[in-house]
């Protein structure tokens, strides 16, 4: 019999699925290439079911004869390795960022005379709806709050992208990219209080509440399934944040990042060029450890954010707190600079992880943006977060449009500056998901 291979990534098994596994059994026997779950996170989403899970459930459907992982979206290895007689595929992948993975398909066969079978996609209304049935799942506060813990397990490094509206909530959600046959998009948000209170033009002292707060974060979470990671500031008193921490937790919020800094805020990247006051290690203990007292579940996040190096404290400090903070409970940790030189935070990273393998440490890259998350994952960062880049790049291109606009006294000159009407239209869903 030809070898058939079929290649599948979704825990949703439809009628499509089903049409196109009995389509390919009546060509020989098949083997299931099942993507793993960190393949299908690079381009789609979580899955709902565990990899285990789905493969138990190809196992059982008939026609197949063997399931495989496939461990890269590129059919490369697999081709390689196996050399199917025949691929089978839908054809819905002759345009759009599946079409480079097809092309490879096409060139990988022809090196041994394979042949690529495609058979019309099939598309129905009812296949929608589960697929946005999935999709409500995963927005599900009690299901949304442990992603991120999720995602850590499945990924070296999460990245994390700001957002601080629903609209830019969705470019963060379906925002994807191929290079060099891999997808690539954001795991996570970051609600940030500087690009909230930008946003509401107002200064970046705390002045926006942290009900407004909740406000922004539920206007994300509305239209958006992936998790979602809080600028907490200080955390404010105790006893505030005691309370605030349990709203975060009960509204679907994976994680929450306080600094260990007191008084009146101030953005970290004004170093000690501003009056800033580093809380001591007892107070900020006794901090972390009543936020971690006041949550229900093990599912959600506190992460201690480090301001040593931003106040020239040095390594050692650092990283007394950083071991101190962990022992009180903290859940991760987030080393800041605002050096271009990223050689401290390197530094930091390797001493700390001498001592602490598994706590998660986390990186804002503001400032040491040539580094990249290769760089980062080799020194045991786990969390990347791009905490502004999309309030910094809006702005500007805002504002240029204004002045175009004020210059010729039209609109013509400034519509190659805007993104059209129909593609902001496609990026907000019909209905509510």
């Amino acid at each position: 019999m030809k070898q058939v291979y079929v290649s599948f990534a979704s825990d949703i098994i439809h009628g499509g699925h089903m049409n196109i596994i009995k389509k390919a059994a009546a060509l020989g026997e098949v083997t299931a290439g099942l993507m793993t779950d960190e393949v299908v996170l690079s381009y789609f989403r979580r899955p709902v079911l565990s990899f285990e899970s789905r493969v138990e459930i190809m196992e059982n459907i008939k026609g197949i004869s063997h399931v495989i992982p496939q461990k890269t979206l590129s059919y490369r290895d697999v081709i390689r390795e196996r050399k199917p007689d025949i691929v089978v595929h839908g054809d819905d992948w002759k345009t759009g960022m599946m079409k480079p993975i097809r092309e490879e398909v096409i060139a990988l066969l022809a090196e041994y005379g394979g042949e690529l079978v495609e058979y019309p996609y099939t598309y129905k209304e009812e296949y929608d709806r589960l697929e946005r049935k999935q999709i409500e799942q995963l927005s599900i506060p009690d299901l949304r709050r442990g992603q991120l813990r999720s995602l850590l397990k499945i990924k070296k490094t999460v990245r994390i992208m700001e957002a601080h509206s629903g609209i830019t909530g969705l470019i963060v959600e379906k925002t994807c990219v191929l290079k060099d046959q891999k997808a690539y998009q954001f795991d996570g948000m970051w609600v940030s209080s500087l690009c909230d209170s930008t946003a509401k033009g107002k200064p970046d002292i705390e002045l926006v509440d942290m009900t407004s707060r909740f406000r922004t974060i539920d206007d994300i979470m509305e239209v958006t399934s992936k998790p979602i990671i809080l600028d907490g500031d200080t955390g404010g008193l105790i006893e505030h944040f005691v309370y605030n921490i349990r709203t975060m937790e009960r509204i679907g919020v994976s994680a929450v990042i306080i600094e260990d800094k007191t008084g009146l805020k101030k953005n970290s990247l004004f170093g000690v060029e501003v009056e800033q006051t580093q809380d001591t290690i007892e107070n900020f203990c006794a901090k972390i450890h009543a936020g971690k007292a006041a949550l229900q579940t093990n599912e959600f996040m506190l992460i201690a954010r480090i301001e040593s190096l931003i106040l020239e404290k040095g390594i050692e400090d650092a990283l007394r707190r950083a071991f101190a903070y962990v022992k009180a409970g903290a859940d991760g940790i987030m080393i800041h600079s605002r050096k271009k030189d990223p050689g401290e935070i390197f530094e930091f990273c390797e001493k700390f992880r001498e001592k602490d393998q598994t706590t998660p440490l986390v990186v804002v890259p503001t400032s040491f943006h040539a580094v990249t998350e290769e760089e980062f994952e080799a020194r045991g960062v786990n969390i990347v977060i791009y905490a502004n880049q999309l309030t910094r790049s809006g702005f500007p291109a805002m504002k240029k449009t204004a002045e175009t606009i004020l210059l010729h006294h039209r609109a013509k000159e400034a519509d190659e500056m805007c993104m059209s009407i129909s593609e902001i239209l496609q990026l907000i869903p019909e209905e509510k998901m």
